[in-house]
């Protein structure tokens, strides 16, 4: 986390002398014109303090979306410069929903940009679970079996529902927040939570019904 955290921040560094003209537009945020051409030197620290202790989501949800663990590395990269660019348009409210907003829309772009079907590869057990110690070697078959079905149930939901779904549910997020970051109503968000966890369900029977068969 903290190798690509560390080429992030050193990015945004570069972006500090940038002219308002040199800036690229971000769809459905604000572009601030300034009229110095120099940002002003308190905008990174601001930044950092903001939203740097929200990285570790954004790469949560980038690695869910893209289920890749390099292509989330480098879409939380540039979702991190394009928070940095925008982040004058920021004025309050909850920053994890707004830097996760971000993450979203590069998520987006990044599919559209790629137009080809994410590589599925194995979730990173060690990195993305605490260390527990079970007491025996069935224990640990158990609750690994448990976990490879989970994983394979939500990488194999819809983008529109697996999104909402970790947001809600893996970043404990509450519905307004899931559905400020999505940018859709709150009665949208429940509905495709609810329709996510149904097919979780399915998924996990049909996937349990085989194991047992």
């Amino acid at each position: 986390m903290m190798g690509f955290a560390t080429t992030a921040r050193m990015q945004t560094e570069r972006f500090e002398g940038l002219t308002p003209k040199e800036s690229v537009s971000e769809p459905g945020m604000q572009e601030v014109v300034t009229q110095s051409s120099i940002m002003p030197p308190t905008k990174l620290e601001l930044f950092e303090e903001i939203i740097l202790p929200h990285l570790n989501s954004a790469y949560n949800l980038a690695r869910w979306l893209t289920r890749n663990e390099h292509d989330a590395q480098d879409v939380v990269q540039e979702a991190y410069l394009r928070a940095f660019r925008f982040f004058d348009g920021y004025h309050g409210g909850e920053p994890k929903a707004w830097l996760l907003a971000v993450v979203r829309n590069t998520c987006h772009t990044w599919r559209r940009r790629e137009r080809r079907d994410v590589t599925k590869v194995l979730f990173d057990e060690a990195a993305h679970t605490p260390n527990v110690d079970t007491p025996n070697a069935e224990e640990r078959l158990v609750e690994a079996t448990k976990m490879n079905t989970l994983r394979h149930c939500i990488e194999t939901l819809p983008v529109e529902f697996r999104e909402v779904l970790v947001m809600r549910e893996l970043e404990e997020m509450s519905y307004q927040q899931v559905a400020e970051a999505a940018n859709l109503p709150v009665g949208t968000v429940m509905s495709r939570l609810s329709r996510a966890r149904k097919r979780l369900e399915e998924c996990a029977g049909r996937r349990k019904g085989g194991v047992n068969k």
